[in-house]
């Protein structure tokens, strides 16, 4: 049985939330706290202020993407097919948290520009550890980033193109990782 989420979760929660639903104006310390379900006192005991805040959800971000890296590390068909096959996955805790330090750094937030670069390079790093090409590497980096791109759009044509020929693209992938 899993215990209820803390405050402190459920403000993080609800901030990404709405970075991602709203976006970072809308995302007000009072619009935050009521999501949450919180005081507006209860979320500056646990977040001084919108930095803070922000800061908090970049954290977030940077524990899940820590456990994406291990499994990544130890998938037995190899980080670069590992990192493509999951690219089609919208929805998880993962992408809900990279949206919302995206929406964060398009506003030109500095730690979450640095944060997203931090990321993308730990999984450039790890399709590394496999493919020792670079053009190769950043390749297969290009092919998740494109199918995470294509899977996340609305529409019929979006979703489903690419995701039914999953295999003939991690087909492609080990190609590119053979330097066939």
């Amino acid at each position: 049985m899993s215990r209820p989420p803390i405050a402190k979760e459920k403000i993080i929660d609800a901030y990404a939330s709405m970075l991602c639903d709203d976006g970072e104006r809308a995302a007000t310390i009072e619009a935050t706290a009521a999501k949450a379900g919180v005081s507006k006192g209860g979320l500056l005991y646990h977040f001084a202020s919108k930095e803070a805040l922000a800061l908090g959800v970049i954290e977030a971000l940077h524990a899940i993407v820590k456990q994406d890296l291990e499994l990544m590390a130890s998938a037995p068909e190899g980080p670069a097919r590992y990192f493509v096959r999951t690219s089609t996955l919208v929805g998880s805790e993962l992408d809900r948290l990279f949206l919302a330090v995206l929406r964060l750094a398009q506003t030109g937030h500095e730690p979450s520009i640095e944060a997203l670069e931090l990321v993308h390079s730990s999984w450039l790093d790890q399709i590394r550890t496999e493919v020792k090409d670079q053009y190769a590497a950043q390749t297969i980096m290009l092919i998740g980033e494109g199918l995470y791109y294509q899977s996340s759009m609305p529409g019929p044509w979006s979703r489903g193109t690419f995701g039914k020929d999953l295999d003939h693209l991690l087909d492609q992938v080990e190609r590119l990782k053979n330097g066939s």
